[in-house]
């Protein structure tokens, strides 16, 4: 290796610098994937284009070798669902407003029928002498009591059964749905003390927000790997009548749809690709926004409102949990190899143009290869000593 070094000389213009010769002059070059390093299992070969080194035009400089193109596992970045028709629900089904009072209501006409009751009584004798005394009341003789009495009894009996058994308390949150022999007959919605036929069979149901999280339930992903998946689901009654007669239980009916559901869009796509750039189950908001709607789809028939579904815990299953992570380990250490040899790469060969750029050195084709080999070797060695401390 020859070392000069140059200066001006007297008035004379400097001497143009020598143009820079590439370290690398081949035109092409075949990539080699440096995760086909760290297989874990044996995969057919994949053919790959060969990346095709480009030269920038008027300037000597060594252009960086880029990587060949991506094949991607699939070219769309939402979770491609398969559409199905929903199941249908009944259309004359609708929530609507169902017959009901005020309770002060069915107060006063129980009330009312108490106290005729206790008047037919009072004319009869049937009453001990100490409760007309109570009132200030005249004490009239039993002569026993005729069938017209008893008639108007049972009458003042049913009234007042009838009027004080429709009343009942309705809250915040809570709706009553109203049959009779199997028949709708409304939803009351009204808050306070209020007053509903006693003939009707009243359901109780929660209108309010709710929300639903799953145990960790199993799954596959697009590559057949077992997972267990842990699902959130926001979700509230919008049609009561539908959610009670629609369907024998609306709850069991939804968790039921949220494991079909996630079995779907699960199974579109991978849980991680290890070795290139595309669409996984690790993208949250894909992920959700796909169940959501399968999910509000499914449920309509049944009056559920789905505000969100999502995953909060994606995770493989125990039995594959330890060669998965295995395999994550590996591409992460072959993504970092990559670019630590990408760095060396670079820096040998912005170093080498440097020096031959501005004179420094002479090199032949001897001297440049053995350059080369001991600058990679040292960069490499110094950014594998920083990486191992």
């Amino acid at each position: 290796m020859n070392t000069t070094t140059s200066g001006p000389e007297g008035g004379d213009a400097p001497a143009e610098a020598p143009r820079h010769t590439p370290v690398i002059t081949q035109e092409a070059t075949t990539e080699i994937p440096v995760h086909l390093l760290f297989r874990d299992t044996d995969a057919p070969p994949v053919a790959l284009r060969p990346a095709v080194v480009a030269r920038r035009k008027g300037t000597g400089e060594q252009p960086r070798v880029g990587p060949g193109p991506a094949v991607p596992r699939t070219p769309a970045a939402a979770v491609p669902v398969p559409s199905r028709p929903a199941p249908p629900g009944d259309p004359e089904l609708a929530e609507r407003p169902g017959a009901v009072l005020p309770g002060w209501t069915g107060l006063a006409a129980g009330a009312c029928a108490i106290a005729g009751i206790g008047t037919v009584l009072w004319g009869a004798g049937a009453l001990p002498e100490m409760v007309p005394r109570l009132f200030g009341l005249t004490v009239y003789p039993f002569h026993g009591i005729g069938l017209g009495l008893w008639c108007l009894l049972a009458l003042g009996v049913v009234i007042a059964l009838f009027a004080l058994g429709g009343i009942g308390r309705g809250q915040v949150g809570r709706v009553w749905v109203l049959t009779q022999f199997g028949e709708y007959r409304g939803s009351v919605r009204r808050t306070g003390m209020l007053w509903m036929s006693p003939m009707l069979l009243r359901h109780r149901v929660d209108v309010r927000l709710r929300h639903w999280r799953s145990d960790p339930m199993p799954a596959v992903d697009a590559d057949g790997t077992a997972l267990r998946v842990v699902v959130l689901v926001v979700w509230r009654v919008r049609d009561t009548a539908r959610a009670v007669l629609g369907v024998e239980d609306h709850e069991e009916y939804l968790s039921e749809q949220v494991e079909s559901a996630m079995a779907r869009v699960l199974s579109q796509l991978p849980a991680d690709a290890f070795h290139e750039d595309a669409p996984t189950l690790r993208d949250a908001e894909a992920v959700g926004g796909a169940l959501t709607r399968m999910l509000s789809a499914e449920c309509v028939p049944v009056g559920v409102e789905i505000f969100s579904a999502q995953p909060v815990g994606i995770e493989y299953a125990p039995e594959v949990a330890a060669a998965m992570q295995r395999r994550q380990i590996a591409a992460i250490d072959a993504r970092h190899r990559d670019s630590v040899l990408t760095s060396v790469v670079d820096a040998v060969d912005d170093t080498v143009t440097r020096l031959t750029a501005r004179g420094l050195v002479e090199l032949d084709d001897y001297e440049r290869k053995a350059l080369v080999k001991d600058l990679t070797v040292a960069f490499y060695a110094s950014r594998s000593g920083a990486r191992e401390e």
